[in-house]
C-alpha cells in the first residue's frame, strides 16, 4: 500500500488541485471532471487502494471522509437540498483511481443512481 497516485501527488501538493479542505487525515479537492455543479472528492491522506483494503486502523479516517462531507456540503450551500456521497470498490463499480475516495455531488436535482428491480 506504499504505492502513489494522482491523488497522493495532489495531497502532497506536488500537482495542483482546487483543494478545500484539508488536515491530518483526509484532503477534498475539486474533480477536474465534474459530473454536477459541485462534485467534490475527499480523499485520505493515506493510500488505501479499494474498500476491500480497509482496516480497523482506518475508522478515524472513514470517519473524517463522512464528517468532512457534511461541513463542506454546508459550506457549498447544499446540506438541506440533499447531496450524495459515492464509494467506488474495484472495476465492476468504476473505480478508476486506486486510493479509496468519496464524490459529493449536489448543486441540483440528482435523481436515482441506479434502479434496483
Amino acid at each position: 500500500m506504499m504505492h502513489s497516485s494522482v491523488f497522493s501527488k495532489i495531497i502532497h501538493r506536488e500537482i495542483y488541485a482546487n483543494i478545500l479542505y484539508q488536515d491530518e487525515l483526509v484532503t477534498a479537492f475539486c474533480d477536474i471532471s465534474p459530473k454536477a455543479p459541485i462534485h467534490i472528492l475527499i480523499v485520505p491522506n493515506v493510500v488505501i487502494p479499494t474498500i476491500n483494503h480497509v482496516t480497523i486502523e482506518h475508522e478515524a479516517i472513514l470517519g473524517r471522509m463522512l464528517t468532512t462531507a457534511a461541513k463542506i456540503a454546508k459550506q457549498e450551500g447544499i446540506a438541506e437540498d440533499g447531496y450524495r456521497l459515492i464509494l467506488n470498490c474495484n472495476r465492476h463499480a468504476g473505480q478508476e483511481i486506486y486510493h479509496v475516495h468519496m464524490h459529493l455531488l449536489g448543486g441540483c436535482a440528482l435523481g436515482p443512481i441506479i434502479s434496483l428491480y
